[in-house]
């Protein structure tokens, strides 16, 4: 989506330079603040205590993460080991039989954490969008996949939908929305995939083992229909060469990436620290500017490090799934603020790319952004704070191309090439369209 340019290396080199430096300012500001509200009584809830022996606390206020590595992390690595393990047999005894090995076991996994009533809830949803396709109106099954997702995101359908769940625990609500919402998107690509090549004949049973593929099942990525049929459809896929060697370093980038963030949560408490505003406002700009960029930061290495566990579960399972997002300090561009790949292909796949066309166009952009950015708004969940992300995003990718347009105008095009008559001409650097 958007334009996108490379920078020169000399370019990229100065700005490095400058954010270690600046970085290392704010570091310094930002560490002397988690030391001296280490025990107030503001921070007693979410810093407790860690490395007892050299006397440092840890910051614990992300829930999510601490449930991970604490009281689910025995439950995650039995599920993920128990599905490699399970799948390396199955490719081993019965490969033709894969997909339906890996839907039996992440349906079952499904049910034993969540319920019988959810699991009988996203079924409901995934043969009610199933029947829909069968209608071969892509229109229609866009809008009433939107309407499945709005169900999950809106009161009061989502309200009735979660009581449906049984038990509780603590990240029984985050599972549930994940769960819920890319099981909306998968079926939404299945049935327009289906209304776009109607002489595949997709079946209810392929819905079904796209959907229950357990290591995408709660928290994605999501990969389109089309290209997960045809990677699990080969009876005897083959490795490439170097593959392995690949996947043992990427999950050992996400054991690394776990330690560096538990370390960091040891001296920096970055997630403590704006929630007592009395406190925050006393810091120095330097030390609030290093403190949001850290909590921007942390949430690209959180979702790295999901994104990568599961990759590499996946790519065991011989498949090529969406990489994880790239970080922020590397963008420059509107481009590239997409944060989930796959979300991002979906995206791109069926609502920018099919009304915005070729992208140079300012009024089939528009119309394409605002379609993109409005069913973002109701994925994120509606409200203020999305509005106003979406119309900034929204806004800034059409400025990019107005940019564009206003510089191949005739006289600024002038102005612009009139320097290349008296120095040498040099090649620019390529410009390719992405999201």
């Amino acid at each position: 989506m958007g334009i996108k340019t490379a920078l020169p290396a000399a370019e990229l080199g100065f700005y490095s330079l400058v954010l270690s430096g600046a970085l290392a300012y704010a570091g310094r500001g930002l560490l002397e603040a988690s030391q001296d509200g280490a025990h107030r009584k503001a921070f007693r809830e979410s810093v407790r205590p860690g490395w007892e022996y050299i006397g440092r606390k840890m910051d614990v206020a992300d829930f999510e993460w601490v449930m991970w590595f604490t009281s689910f992390r025995n439950v995650i690595i039995f599920a993920l080991s128990g599905h490699v393990l399970f799948a390396k047999l199955c490719t081993m005894v019965a490969p033709q039989l894969r997909s339906w090995m890996y839907a039996v076991y992440g349906a079952l996994a499904v049910l034993g954490t969540m319920g019988p009533w959810y699991l009988l809830l996203l079924l409901g949803h995934c043969v009610s969008l199933y029947l829909a396709s069968l209608l071969g109106q892509p229109w229609l099954c866009l809008g009433l996949s939107l309407a499945s997702l709005a169900s999950f995101k809106l009161d009061p359908l989502i309200s009735w939908q979660s009581g449906l769940v049984t038990g509780t625990f603590d990240l029984q609500e985050v599972l549930f929305h994940g769960g819920s919402g890319f099981t909306v998107l998968r079926c939404a690509s299945f049935v327009l995939e289906s209304c776009a090549h109607p002489d595949r004949h997709y079946s209810l049973a392929d819905l079904l083992k796209y959907n229950f593929y357990l290591p995408f099942f709660f928290f994605g990525p999501i990969m389109t229909f089309d290209r997960f049929h045809a990677q699990m459809s080969q009876v005897e896929p083959v490795r490439r060469e170097g593959e392995l060697w690949r996947i043992q370093a990427q999950a050992g980038l996400s054991v690394v990436a776990i330690m560096a963030v538990d370390i960091f949560f040891h001296f920096f408490y970055i997630l403590t620290i704006p929630s007592d505003l009395k406190f925050a406002n006393r810091l120095p700009d330097s030390a609030l500017a290093g403190l949001a960029y850290s909590n921007l930061v942390y949430d690209w290495v959180k979702a790295a490090v999901l994104f990568g566990v599961v990759n590499t579960v996946a790519r065991l399972d011989h498949l090529d799934p969406p990489q994880a997002p790239k970080c922020i300090t590397a963008l420059y561009v509107f481009a590239e603020t997409h944060f989930d790949r796959g979300i991002n292909d979906w995206l791109c796949k069926y609502v920018y790319d099919h009304i915005g066309g070729e992208h140079s166009e300012v009024i089939p952009e528009l119309g394409a952004t605002v379609a993109t950015f409005a069913i973002t708004t109701l994925w994120l969940g509606p409200c203020d704070i999305v509005y106003l992300w979406s119309f900034l995003n929204c806004f800034g990718l059409n400025f990019e191309l107005w940019a564009q347009k206003l510089a191949e105008w005739g006289p600024l095009a002038q102005i612009e090439a009139s320097p290349r008559l008296l120095w040498p001409s040099y090649s620019s650097p390529t410009v390719v369209s992405s999201w």
